[in-house]
């Protein structure tokens, strides 16, 4: 049995979840996929993800982070890295190892590195161009694995997932942050109508692209959270924990290769 906990309220045994969708993955918009269609609102993508998370990503990416439980000298690599967020977390909270991000646009990445640099953190902190369903390390090469907003845009999350498994060295651990539309709870409808409505007209409004009416379509198809559990258990993970973040608008997922 997967625990799943309720962070926001954690003396509350968590609702029943309806049957979730199936795991359908809308196509970005551009022929280079989303990798092109981060490029585009690379330039404003962290001051849109602050207002309209209100901020609260922060928190999100700090408990992703802890779940790792990371040791001196490990390695981590950040998958769809973005702009580094995530990776630069890591290293604040632990400065005694290294982090390699890999993402597919090279937008958001220069705007990663040159905030890597501002942190004075290039020499532990690399960021590559590459492809989570197809990663370019050798098996059992990192301590752990973090990947904040990304999984919902992989194409083949099975092939991804299987891919994390290969490449994490036994016993560490993968830690997946995503956002998640609420199913259940009297609020469930007013948060539906933020993420549907409110998220893709703020994210045009502020940022002159309409790329945001695909993010929200990409929320909306994602697995509840029983079912993308399922997926990575047939993937080849152990999951460990499963954390219900702000109500249920975002999951963290805890998990390590299943040793055969």
């Amino acid at each position: 049995m997967i625990p799943f906990v309720d962070t926001d309220c954690t003396d509350r045994k968590p609702p029943p979840m309806n049957p979730s969708p199936p795991p359908v993955t809308p196509q970005p918009p551009g022929p280079q996929g989303s990798g092109q269609m981060f490029d585009q609102i690379a330039p404003r993508y962290d001051l849109l993800n602050r207002m309209m998370s209100l901020g609260i990503d922060q928190s999100w990416r700090r408990k992703t982070v802890k779940a790792l439980e990371l040791k001196p000298g490990y390695r981590v690599l950040d998958l769809a890295t973005g702009t580094g967020d995530l990776a630069l977390k890591v290293l604040k909270h632990h400065p005694e190892g290294t982090v390699v991000g890999l993402d597919p646009s090279e937008g958001m990445m220069e705007i990663g590195r040159k905030k890597v640099a501002e942190e004075g953190l290039s020499a532990k902190c690399e960021l590559k161009l590459g492809d989570a369903q197809s990663l370019p390390f050798e098996d059992q090469s990192f301590d752990g694995i973090c990947m904040a907003f990304g999984i919902r845009n992989v194409p083949d999350r099975p092939r991804a997932l299987r891919e994390m498994a290969r490449v994490t060295r036994p016993g560490g651990r993968i830690a997946i942050l995503e956002l998640s539309e609420p199913r259940n709870g009297l609020l469930s409808p007013l948060l539906r109508f933020q993420i549907r409505k409110v998220v893709p007209w703020l994210g045009a409004q502020l940022s002159g692209s309409g790329e945001y009416r695909y993010l929200q379509e990409s929320i909306a198809a994602f697995p509840q959270p029983e079912a993308f559990a399922d997926i990575m258990r047939e993937s080849g993970l152990e999951v460990l924990q499963v954390h219900r973040l702000t109500l249920g608008v975002c999951c963290l997922f805890v998990a390590q290769p299943r040793v055969n």
